[in-house]
């Protein structure tokens, strides 16, 4: 267990996007109590429960020409080199330019960066001076991406995946290959073909980079992501899953195996400095480590939160938050343990990570706890339920269109917001879905009263909604901006106005309404995604999913605090509300 000192030097290492420069949240009281000019004495103080992320997931790293480690974040849109001395990060290529979904990249012989360009489908050239070329458009899930000098491959992430060649100075590309279980992270072996993984199959597999007849060199692999070799040639393979297993293997001799498990969940790619040491990424979390010979690793950048979207508190305190890629929450979970601490000794965490992982469930979005079990929405159509004493994640429900937030009613029923399909949904016990309300613009979040009654967040209409027996629905708020996570807590509503960036309080008995907190690190943070609207993010991509939109949730604790998702800056909040007014 980490110190709270180390917590602080990271946290300062790493400032949110949202610091005012001082070192706490704006709009929350600093370590001397007192408040920033202009916000009431009487809102609440706004705690972090873990430090900001600094990286909106790792996905594709390589080295550059000055050294520095580059990193893709898929999620991020964005392109960061890392100072491996000292961990410092630079944003090289920033999310409000032609980029959008950077999963891989490569260098070229002259210095130039090579960027597969996931969702558009795109490979796009960086010159060393920083012009941006597009090198080749109509790609399906282009994702590994390597240089071999000048020359330059890219396969396709899909069923039946190709690997081709591109020609940055014109011509059309060649394909070497087609049939790839979902290729990915690939690299020239020191045998001079080229490397790549069948994700789905468990395999390795080589063809010249010339073309010719491709050939399998590894079977049964744990879900292999990646493939790199490092300064003496031997073949590490990367696993995807929770383990963070590598999977050495001796290719130019016994063909004998030896894994080591690193404990870093969601292992994305890796790459080796002239010392032959290897440093990974992380899908799930973000952050860059180094990984040794026998396993054990050395934070270089922290990891964090890719989110976090939904958000929940079991009867026992402890906060799981839906992270895209996982079910996970902040290192200490319990925010009773946090009431007198002020905002800048947040972010205790286990080791070097800045969050617990308890779950690697791809594409959680919505999430509440049940009991024993988690029930959990992805935006790409399911609703599942995880039993954490056997482990297993049954889907409920699937083809729904963008469900969001989810709720437990007094019968033990489910009630979702359908927010692609305008509608509120209740799935039964027996996995019946019953419509409870429809024809309304954007719902997001669901929340019951303790008398049952379903509330609903509007955030296209910016109303929140009260969803009567007969299925119409009564105005309990309106003219909010873009409200979406929704809870009760006593006779008090509180939605997280994403537009304002607020938490806003409703009393559904006398229309009363004030504002909690303000300056929340919700919704788009500053210079992330400026360039790419919430509503044009494609979902889906070659029957993949794509890039999902943001929903900053909320719930209510037992100790009568609210647990809220700072998905602008990777962090869950804490806020004791005022009460009724």
């Amino acid at each position: 267990m980490s110190g709270l000192g180390e917590a602080n030097e990271q946290e300062a290492a790493y400032p949110s996007r949202y610091d005012d420069g001082t070192g706490h949240l704006p709009g929350a009281p600093g370590p001397s109590k007192e408040r920033r000019p202009g916000v009431p004495a009487d809102r609440r103080a706004v705690e972090r429960l873990n430090p900001a992320n600094p990286l909106w997931g790792s996905n594709g790293i390589a080295f550059g020409p000055d050294g520095r480690l580059y990193v893709a974040e898929f999620l991020g849109g964005r392109i960061s080199a890392v100072d491996l001395a000292g961990g410092d990060l630079d944003v090289v290529v920033a999310s409000d330019g032609p980029v959008r979904s950077p999963d891989d990249l490569a260098f070229g012989a002259d210095g130039s960066m090579y960027i597969a360009d996931l969702v558009p489908g795109r490979v796009w050239r960086r010159s060393p001076q920083g012009a941006y070329t597009l090198v080749c458009d109509g790609l399906k899930n282009p994702n590994g991406i390597t240089c071999i000098g000048d020359r330059l491959f890219v396969n396709e992430m899909k069923a039946d995946g190709r690997l081709l060649e591109l020609f940055p100075d014109g011509g059309a590309p060649v394909v070497l290959t087609e049939g790839l279980a979902l290729g990915n992270a690939m690299q020239r072996g020191p045998d001079g073909y080229l490397y790549y993984p069948h994700m789905v199959t468990g395999q390795v597999w080589r063809i010249p980079p010339d073309g010719g007849v491709p050939e399998m060199v590894a079977d049964r692999v744990d879900r292999p992501v990646a493939v790199r070799f490092d300064r003496g040639g031997v073949l590490h393979v990367l696993s995807m899953g929770p383990e963070g297993i590598v999977t050495r293997v001796d290719l130019h001799g016994s063909g004998s195996r030896t894994q080591v498990v690193s404990g870093v969940v969601g292992l994305d790619n890796a790459a080796f400095d002239a010392e032959n040491r290897m440093f990974v990424s992380s899908y799930a979390s973000g952050g860059i480590t180094e990984m040794r010979p026998d396993g054990r690793t050395r934070s270089i950048v922290p990891r964090g939160f890719d989110g976090p979207y939904g958000i929940t508190v079991d009867l026992g305190g402890t906060v799981y938050a839906a992270d895209h890629y996982r079910v996970a929450g902040p290192p200490v979970s319990a925010p009773a343990a946090h009431a007198s601490a002020p905002v800048e000794n947040r972010g205790e965490a286990s080791g070097h990570d800045e969050v617990t992982s308890h779950l690697l469930a791809p594409f959680v979005h919505g999430i509440v706890a049940d009991g024993e079990v988690l029930h959990l929405t992805s935006q790409f159509g399911d609703v599942r339920t995880y039993d954490p004493g056997p482990r297993s994640l049954r889907t409920r429900v699937s083809g729904l269109s963008r469900p969001m937030g989810v709720t437990v009613d007094p019968a033990g029923s489910l009630v979702v917001a359908e927010t692609g399909g305008g509608r509120v949904l209740a799935v039964g016990k027996d996995d019946t879905v019953t419509v409870l309300a429809e024809g309304l613009g954007r719902p997001v979040d669901v929340a019951l009263d303790a008398e049952g009654r379903v509330y609903v967040s509007d955030e296209g209409a910016g109303t929140v909604l009260r969803v009567e027996p007969d299925g119409t629905t009564t105005v309990i708020a309106d003219g909010l901006d873009a409200p979406q996570g929704l809870a009760v807590l006593g006779d008090v509503l509180y939605t997280v106005e994403t537009g304002r960036r607020s938490l806003r309080a409703l009393s559904p008995h006398t229309s009363a309404s004030w504002t909690e907190a303000e300056d929340l690190p919700v919704g788009a943070p500053p210079g992330l995604g400026a360039g790419l609207p919430e509503e044009e993010a494609e979902l889906f991509t070659h029957g993949l999913p794509g890039l999902a939109r943001r929903f900053a949730g909320i719930a209510a604790a037992p100790d009568g605090s609210l647990v809220l998702s700072g998905n602008g800056e990777g962090t869950v909040l804490r806020v004791i509300p005022s009460g009724p007014r």
